[in-house]
């Protein structure tokens, strides 16, 4: 008769389980760990070539705001095959935004897990508090000028068309997008908690639900969108 005893699980098997176990954790940690520092490492390779293609949206289209934004979109679609990036090429797709106390309208270019690439401005000028997010945030400004505040600084910081106000994540100051002002803005970090901010205006002030359905549906698009091709 075939015994159906177990096997008496002894100290030495259980260190051996527990070792097995903190190597299996440690290397689920450092393999995560390789994913982020490689994925940091491609977002800071796009960053230079962004401001470069708003200086030069500027030169090409002086005093025109729509031309700027129809170059953009255009070298970018040009540039990244569908297969690598998932970009939104319908440049009348606009919407109200309001966060952070400031009102303006936005366009998505890009949005998933790990960035968004928009254009965001009025012609009427705003301003408000930025968030404080878990991305890093570039503003490259198009046309007029943006102006930023941070507590204990006693001069604005002043960012005209061409240059580029950077906005490290966990950093937060009063901005203003003074008087006419347009800006191609872009986020890198873990998006998902900036939406938030992104949505509590609308919910706890302006309640503009039209708005908001139509930002929740078009920015989910264009995540999964990314999602479904690989690129988070």
């Amino acid at each position: 008769m075939v015994s159906s005893k177990k096997s008496p699980t002894t100290p030495a098997t259980k260190s051996a389980q527990s070792a097995g176990s903190c190597i299996m954790r440690w290397v689920t940690r450092l393999t995560v760990l390789g994913v982020f520092i490689a994925l940091a490492g491609y977002l800071d390779a796009i960053k230079a070539p962004l401001h470069e293609l708003a200086q030069s949206a500027i030169a090409a289209n002086p005093d025109d705001t729509s031309g700027m934004i129809n170059y953009i979109v255009k070298n970018l679609t040009e540039t990244y095959p569908v297969t690598q990036i998932r970009l939104n090429p319908d440049v009348n797709e606009w919407m109200f935004n309001n966060a952070g106390g400031a009102m303006g309208a936005m366009y998505i270019i890009h949005a998933s897990i790990t960035e968004y690439l928009i254009i965001f401005g009025t012609p009427l000028g705003t301003e408000g508090h930025t968030g404080l997010h878990t991305a890093d945030d570039y503003f490259h400004i198009l046309v007029g000028e943006q102006w930023a505040f941070a507590p204990g600084a006693l001069e604005l910081e002043r960012y005209p068309a061409g240059s580029v106000h950077v906005l490290p994540r966990f950093t937060a100051k009063q901005y203003k997008m003074h008087e006419g002002c347009f800006a191609l803005e872009y986020a890198r970090g873990w998006i998902p908690l900036m939406l938030p901010f992104g949505f509590a205006d609308t919910v706890t002030s302006t309640l503009d639900l039209p708005t908001f359905g139509r930002t929740a549906w078009i920015t989910g698009r264009e995540m999964l969108y990314n999602l479904l091709i690989g690129k988070i």
